[in-house]
């Protein structure tokens, strides 16, 4: 991608998974639009979805000690290079997007280290000289409008004509994969177990989509191989562990409609502007993290005991939020998906193209949505 001409240098960070960082992709689009260079910071798991955000000229990689299920030692030699990379790359300006219940202060004092003068992010703790924007997140804000919140807070705007969906680059060909022939794409696994039905369950869904009709793909990570195959079982086309990170996007792409829970694949997607059955176990909040404008069906208990609790693992007897949703409730959610204005959600055009028109960062945008100063400078 070609850089822009005027505005600062920025870093946006997102350190959590591929379907936290496609979530920042309006953030990020804001961003460049209003900037001369764009790099973007994140974690092993969200770089190949970095990688095919608009609006981002580099990608940096960093395995945070404070994110992940299952984080790495802090390790000195690790935050030196972090802290020299950014150093190199004087950046003006720098916005760290984080989820509701995260801490931005990790990678803000690791920013201020590296001598970028001015942070912002959304925060409930008192973050000192930390951030120079400390923002409040409005309430119940879905991830992406509420990191595009912080950018716009910040100073930037999406560019004309651009809605604010989410977008990828250009896909590559799949039809060798999957075939010319109309599909839906069955993804059953997760990387929180609680997110996901159980083998047997998203079995006979395949099998019910089968005799409804339908050609199923059921796609899945290298770790997921034995799942998917249990899964396809012989009567649906397995590409478990086949395709790489853009290949899966390419496959979702050219499905007419994805069953998925609420995972990577749910936000992929709908970053490919393709109809969503997600399969949603209420641990987290729906109002967050359904599919983002795009048409969708929400299905599961979201009254289920396990309702707000972030379990990784469903601490209920027989997963009931997912494991109870039926066949028929599957096949009406497809079929209402694959009919024109059948969905919950019209899906706005997606931007073309990596590069969008530069806009100035407004007069007065360090103010944006600031706390008093004395609020950011005596402790709570």
């Amino acid at each position: 991608m070609s850089a822009r001409h005027t505005g600062p240098r920025t870093l946006v960070v997102r350190l959590d998974s591929a379907g936290d960082v496609l979530l920042a992709g309006p953030a990020v689009r804001a961003v460049a639009a209003g900037s001369a260079y764009t790099a973007m910071l994140c974690g092993p798991l969200g770089e190949p979805a970095a990688r095919m955000l608009p609006g981002v000229d580099e990608v940096l990689v960093h395995d945070a000690s404070w994110v992940g299920f299952e984080a790495p030692p802090v390790r000195r030699e690790l935050i030196d290079a972090l802290v020299d990379c950014l150093t190199a790359r004087r950046f003006d300006r720098a916005l760290i997007l984080s989820s509701y219940h995260q801490s931005p202060l990790p990678a803000a004092l690791l920013l201020k280290l590296a001598g970028i003068p001015w942070t912002a992010a959304d925060s409930e703790h008192y973050p000192g000289t930390l951030l120079d924007l400390r923002h409040r997140r409005a309430s119940h804000r879905h991830e992406a409008r509420a990191a595009l919140d912080l950018a716009e807070a910040s100073g930037f705007a999406l560019p004309p004509g651009d809605e604010g969906a989410l977008a990828l680059t250009a896909l590559p060909d799949t039809a060798p994969l999957t075939g010319t022939d109309p599909y839906v794409v069955v993804h059953p696994g997760a990387a929180v177990p609680a997110r996901a039905w159980g083998p047997a369950r998203a079995a006979r869904a395949v099998a019910a989509l089968e005799e409804a009709g339908h050609r199923v793909v059921v796609t899945g990570g290298p770790a997921e191989k034995e799942l998917t195959a249990d899964i396809a079982d012989g009567i649906a086309l397995d590409l478990g562990g086949r395709t790489s990170f853009p290949e899966l996007a390419g496959v979702l792409a050219g499905a007419d409609v994805v069953v998925t829970g609420n995972t990577g694949p749910s936000h992929l997607a709908a970053a490919v502007g393709t109809p969503v059955v997600c399969l949603f176990a209420p641990v987290v909040p729906a109002e967050r993290w359904a599919p983002y404008r795009v048409p969708h069906r929400l299905l599961g208990r979201q009254d289920a005991a396990c309702a707000g609790s972030r379990a990784r693992v469903c601490p209920v007897p027989g997963h009931p939020c997912l494991d109870s949703v039926t066949d028929a409730e599957v096949l009406a959610a497809v079929a209402t998906l694959s009919e024109p204005d059948g969905a919950d959600v019209a899906a706005p055009a997606a931007p073309g193209g990596a590069d969008v028109a530069a806009l100035p960062v407004p007069d007065g945008a360090d103010d944006g949505r600031k706390e008093p100063e004395d609020d950011r400078k005596e402790p709570e």
